[in-house]
C-alpha cells in the first residue's frame, strides 16, 4: 500500500468521525422535541469508527485517532516511523470534519460556536457533569487505555474473523456512555483538536489534557495487552493485524 494512500484514508476517516460524531452532537442532541440526546450521541460516534472501519481498514488500519496509533505501537502492533504521518493526517482530518460542520451548523440563526462549545471537551466549569480537572485526567486515561486494549484484542490474529470493527464500534459507544457527563468524551486527541479550534478560549486551553490523557491511555492500553496475550504471527496489514 502506497503510504499516500494510507494518509489519505486516515484523514478521510477522521473527518467522517469528527464530522458524524461531533456533528450529531452539535445538530442533533438538543433538537427540540426530538433530540437524540448522550445515547444517539454515543451511538453516532461508534458508528463512525464502525463504518470506517470496514471501510478503510484494509487500506490504513482506521486508526482515526493520534491514542490508537500510539497505542498500537506501543504495543507492538505498528512501526514507531509511521507515528508522526498518521497524527498529522488524523489532525487535518479531524479539522477539516470540524471545519465544514462549523459551515453547516452556521447556517442557523443565532449560532455561536464559542457559547455552544462545538462538541468541545472540558473539563470543572467546562465538564457536562462539573467533574474536576482529577476526574477527567482519570478518566480519559482509563476510557481511553480500555479503547485500545479493545482494539488490540478484536484484531488479534486469533480474534474471530471480520467481527473486529463491530467490536471497536461498540467499545466506543459504551466508552461515550460513560464518558460523556465527565469531559464530552475525548479518547482521541485529534477529534479534540477540530472542534476546539473553533470554539476558541477555553477550548483551546484546556485541549492539554485531551492530548496527554489520552496518549498517556492508548500507551498503556497497548503495552497491558502486549504483556497478557501472545504476539499473533498473522501478517500486519496497514497497522493492525489482518482479521482472517
Amino acid at each position: 500500500m502506497i503510504n499516500s494512500q494510507k494518509y489519505a484514508a486516515e484523514l478521510i476517516g477522521t473527518f467522517w468521525l469528527t464530522f458524524g460524531g461531533c456533528g450529531s452532537a452539535v445538530l442533533a442532541a438538543a433538537f427540540p422535541e426530538l433530540g437524540i440526546g448522550f445515547l444517539g450521541v454515543s451511538l453516532a460516534f461508534g458508528l463512525t469508527v464502525l463504518t470506517m472501519a470496514y471501510a478503510i481498514g484494509h487500506v490504513s488500519g482506521c486508526h482515526l485517532n493520534p491514542a490508537v496509533t500510539v497505542g498500537l505501537a506501543a504495543g507492538g502492533r505498528f512501526p514507531k516511523a509511521e507515528i508522526l504521518p498518521y497524527i498529522i493526517a488524523q489532525v487535518a482530518g479531524a479539522i477539516l470534519g470540524a471545519l465544514v460542520l462549523y459551515v453547516i451548523a452556521s447556517g442557523a440563526a443565532g449560532f455561536d460556536a464559542s457559547a455552544s462549545g462545538f462538541a468541545s471537551n472540558g473539563y470543572g466549569a467546562h465538564s457536562p457533569g462539573g467533574y474536576s480537572l482529577a476526574a477527567a485526567f482519570t478518566a480519559e486515561v482509563v476510557l481511553t487505555a480500555f479503547f485500545l486494549f479493545i482494539i488490540m484484542g478484536a484484531t488479534h490474529g486469533r480474534a474471530p474473523a471480520g467481527f473486529a470493527p463491530i467490536a471497536i464500534g461498540l467499545g466506543l459507544t459504551l466508552i461515550h456512555l460513560i464518558g460523556i457527563p465527565i469531559t464530552n468524551t475525548s479518547v482521541n486527541p485529534a477529534r479534540s483538536t477540530g472542534p476546539a479550534l473553533f470554539a476558541g478560549g477555553w477550548a483551546l486551553g484546556q485541549l492539554w489534557l485531551f492530548w496527554v490523557a489520552p496518549l498517556i491511555g492508548g500507551a498503556a492500553g497497548g503495552i497491558l495487552y502486549r504483556w497478557i496475550s501472545p504476539q499473533p504471527e498473522e501478517p500486519v496489514v496497514g497497522g493492525v493485524v489482518s482479521p482472517g
